[in-house]
């Protein structure tokens, strides 16, 4: 029970760090998609 209970709040941590990361490369993805299409 412990463990799961471990496992759980492993996972909601995991998980908001996961949705950061996706943020930050969708910002950077966009933001080179814009600066090609900028300079081009």
């Amino acid at each position: 029970m412990s463990k799961q209970k471990e496992d759980y709040s492993f996972w909601t941590k995991y998980k908001r760090f996961a949705v950061n990361e996706i943020m930050l490369y969708v910002i950077m993805i966009v933001g080179i998609a814009l600066g090609i299409w900028i300079f081009s």
